[in-house]
């Protein structure tokens, strides 16, 4: 279906980027913008940036960048339609349905098929739910594990009969592609091509991405067949990645940035019974072991994990890997490890709300703590043990990022197992040069990592090579990011005093420039009117820029975020966002005020065009000292010493006004 144009603007118009990223990362404010760590890239320190005012995000590590139209399809992995689509349910905007043509169904593309399968299996799971079967026995185990009727909704909770085929008969009489749903893992065909469910004799826990969508199943088998598993979860597909995704995240999300802690169970009923019980902020791995995906996943919420662990001493040690996963993320996680026979579900429906947050506050310890209480009984006397205790602590501890709570974990550990603090300090030393050099043989023969930021300006002289009085600036180097990969290009310093001026006129073009009748765009029009760009990007724009100046509009930088072309769109975005920002400290505490660019326009604008007429001047001297060299006709080269000389005193002149230093 094609979504009119005017539905598409308004779509856009509507969604607030902060709004929309928020949905999926928390953000906090610093000046302007607000930032957060990538759900694009793994990342320690916040690199994403999003400018509410601009109605852009932008990450200065992975090169991200867009509108919340364009966040909706990198986050979801849609189209561009069902971005607008996921956007009009949040905003309420109504996307009229229209009959699908043949083309149009051939050309939808297979994951939004996906998607309308698995929403229909989740409602006719749902709809079984209240069969006589469904009530007997689906309905009848979910009310034994006290569940209201809200709760079994807000979770799309479901049942399938025992029927070999009865949702694929279902599904294919509304005409859903066999296809689909194999891909889908609903349905099965084995090689004699006979069709049957996936899910039979079953109550079922429909697994939702961020945005709601339901995107794979688990299911609890309702019979002691033993040659059947307890649990049976959904096949990997196009939607549904398991190592991605927490079951109850969609439900918990906004729960756990209001905590600012997000507590971590092992199964679907630990994490209905605890939101049935008002804590919200749970969620499950769904009994696969924990991914360093998913905890990224928890941290664009929060940086507080509490892992909820029954009183299972076996299941406890399979999972200390995932505490050490949480560390290396450098994610603060406490454990709480509850009485035996008791997990997270049991534990809330026997004690209640109130009594199970207060045993979770007071039983909450640190991964050392938990550690040495977990292994205490195995290193009492046996000094082996020990040895490998204390080395499997300090590997745990040498994941922490923060070198302060690394520091002050490893005193824990000296004091807890009686072990000078200095061998610690060398056994992690040992532990980040063998890291480090496995790293580096990783990566041996990968590319250099971009610096953060352009290398300083830098000219040096060839005074050994050049007539007295004749200097020129080299080339430089630099890294330049091109979405999510790094190229090394050769950048002149021309390159950097075009960009300038191209950002300038974005941000400022149709600004008045104080005590004059001239806009920032009028101005620099004129004065580089003969000027041509090297950098093919730079000069595209100047052109759409000069071409529609000419005609007496002066575009602004909306104009340039929804430009067909996607290089001029994130050259936009890039220029537009701010990597850093003045703290309001400085004024609200100190009272000491920042200026900024637009404080003086007129002085900033003169001064970019200035600069990139000095590099025009710098790059006439290179020519000319080369045309200096290659002649061998002595009055030819007096008359190019004259040019070099007029060109040298006009370089000393811009040099003057901006207060450079000529040598």
């Amino acid at each position: 279906m094609r979504i009119p144009n005017e539905l598409v603007q308004q779509i856009q118009q509507a969604a607030d980027v902060l709004d929309v990223v928020g949905d999926y990362v928390s953000l906090k404010k610093r000046g302007s913008n607000w930032i957060a760590c990538c759900p694009f890239h793994n990342e320690k320190t916040p690199s994403f940036a999003v400018s509410p005012a601009k109605g852009i995000y932008k990450c200065f590590g992975c090169g991200k960048s867009g509108d919340p139209v364009k966040f909706v399809m990198d986050i979801e992995g849609v189209s561009f339609a069902e971005a607008l689509r996921h956007l009009a349910r949040k905003y309420n905007i109504e996307i009229p349905e229209v009959e699908y043509t043949p083309e149009e169904t051939q050309r939808q593309n297979e994951i939004d098929s996906l998607y309308i399968a698995l929403n229909f299996a989740k409602d006719f799971f749902k709809q079984q739910l209240q069969t006589p079967d469904g009530q007997a026995i689906g309905l009848s185990y979910f009310k034994e594990r006290d569940l209201r009727d809200g709760t079994i909704d807000a979770f799309d909770l479901g049942y399938s009969s025992s029927a070999w085929d009865a949702f694929t008969k279902e599904a294919l009489s509304k005409h859903y592609n066999l296809d689909i749903l194999q891909k889908a893992g609903l349905t099965i065909v084995n090689d004699k091509g006979r069709q049957y469910d996936r899910f039979r004799d079953r109550v079922i826990f429909p697994i939702h991405n961020l945005s709601g969508r339901v995107i794979a199943f688990g299911a609890r088998i309702m019979t002691n067949d033993k040659n059947q598993p307890k649990y049976l979860n959904s096949p990997e597909t196009e939607v549904y990645h398991k190592s991605r995704i927490l079951y109850g995240i969609y439900q918990a999300k906004n729960a756990i940035r209001q905590v600012d802690n997000c507590y971590l169970a092992e199964g679907y009923m630990d994490v209905i019974s605890l939101h049935q019980a008002g804590i919200q902020n749970v969620v499950a791995s769904s009994g696969t072991s924990l991914t360093k995906e998913q905890i990224q996943l928890i941290s664009r919420f929060t940086k507080n994990v509490t892992m909820l662990y029954d009183g299972d001493a076996a299941g406890i040690k399979a999972s200390i890997r995932g505490t050490d996963l949480v560390l290396e993320e450098g994610l603060n996680v406490k454990i709480v490890i509850f009485p035996d026979n008791d997990d997270p579900d049991s534990y809330v429906r026997k004690v209640g709300s109130v009594a199970f947050q207060e045993f979770v506050k007071n039983n909450s310890q640190d991964f050392i703590t938990f550690k040495v209480k977990l292994y205490s009984k195995e290193i009492q006397n046996d000094p082996y043990r020990k040895s490998e205790v204390i080395k499997e602590m300090v590997a745990s501890n040498v994941k922490i990022p923060d070198p302060i709570q690394r520091s002050v974990f490893r005193r824990q550990i000296a004091h807890l197992l009686d072990v000078d603090e200095q061998t610690l300090i060398t056994e992690e030393n040992f532990l980040i040069k063998k890291e480090r050099v496995d790293y580096q043989k990783r990566t041996e023969k990968q590319q250099t990592p971009p610096p953060d930021s352009y290398p300083p300006e830098s000219y040096h002289s060839f005074e050994d090579q050049l007539p007295e009085g004749v200097s020129f600036a080299p080339e430089e180097t630099y890294a330049v990011e091109t979405g999510s990969k790094v190229t090394d290009h050769s950048r002149s310093s021309m390159s950097y005093r075009e960009e300038g001026v191209i950002r300038l006129i974005l941000h400022y073009g149709d600004q008045v420039l104080e005590g004059t009748e001239d806009t920032v765009c009028d101005f620099v029009m004129r004065e580089l009117e003969d000027i041509a760009f090297q950098t093919p990007l730079y000069q595209q724009v100047l052109d759409i820029f000069r071409s529609e100046w000419m005609n007496g509009r002066i575009l602004k930088s909306e104009d340039f975020l929804r430009h067909p072309d996607p290089q001029i769109q994130d050259m936009t975005i890039t220029m537009l966002t701010e990597k850093y920002t003045i703290s309001d400290n400085w004024f609200n505490k100190f009272d000491i005020r920042v200026a900024h660019e637009s404080d003086n326009l007129l002085e900033e604008t003169y001064n970019q065009v200035l600069r990139l007429k000095q590099e025009v001047v710098r790059d006439k001297i290179a020519e000319n000292f080369k045309a200096i060299q290659a002649t061998k006709d002595i009055n030819q080269q007096l008359q190019l010493l004259r040019v070099q000389k007029q060109y040298k005193e006009i370089e000393r002149q811009i040099a003057n006004i901006l207060g450079n230093v000529i040598r």
